[in-house]
């Protein structure tokens, strides 16, 4: 039996076969997981977003258009499940040592620098850096998202992610060599 489609999928959800947003759910937790530790930097908040963002997608099941990319869909409401958790919560989240500890996890794809002072000196920089630059740092290369897609989620053209993704990029070099500098 051939695999579904993350779009067929989501259709039969739609249509009226929830049993099958748990292929999905299995599809993405990792990858969803890892961007919201990412984030917030605690991974039971983290786990709390992704089966919040499950949740949304049942509940928001009839906005399903299955002619778009459904991960880019996923994302967008990823995004709104973290930006509704802070404002309903007014969490300000400013702690690198949990940061630390959950990138440290071998689940998450951000575990895979190489060596334990690079590590630890990225995800220092990571944390300096302005949520909007570390979200779009995030999706292009830890979750490997093309621009035009990253530009879908944002709610912007695919140009202005290329120049967010290359300012954030020159900004994360000179807070890492600041960072190095000072260790």
């Amino acid at each position: 039996m051939e695999a579904l489609s993350d779009n067929a999928l989501m259709a039969k959800v739609r249509d009226g076969d929830p049993e099958k947003l748990g292929l999905l759910y299995e599809r993405y937790k990792r990858s969803l997981l890892g961007f919201f530790i990412g984030l917030i930097r605690e991974r039971e908040v983290a786990e709390d977003l992704v089966q919040n963002t499950f949740m949304r997608i049942l509940k928001y099941k009839h906005l399903f258009r299955a002619d778009g990319d459904f991960r880019t869909w996923l994302f967008h409401i990823a995004r709104n499940v973290k930006n509704d958790h802070y404002r309903k919560n007014k969490i300000i989240h400013e702690n690198v040592e949990k940061w630390e500890e959950q990138i440290k996890d071998k689940t998450d794809s951000l575990a895979s620098w190489q060596s334990e002072e690079e590590h630890r000196m990225l995800a220092l920089a990571l944390d300096k850096l302005p949520e909007e630059k570390r979200e779009i740092i995030l999706l292009s290369k830890y979750q490997e998202k093309k621009y035009k897609e990253i530009g879908e989620i944002l709610g912007c053209s695919e140009g202005t992610v290329k120049v967010k993704v290359f300012r954030a990029l020159q900004e994360l070099k000179e807070v890492y060599r600041l960072v190095e500098k000072n260790m």
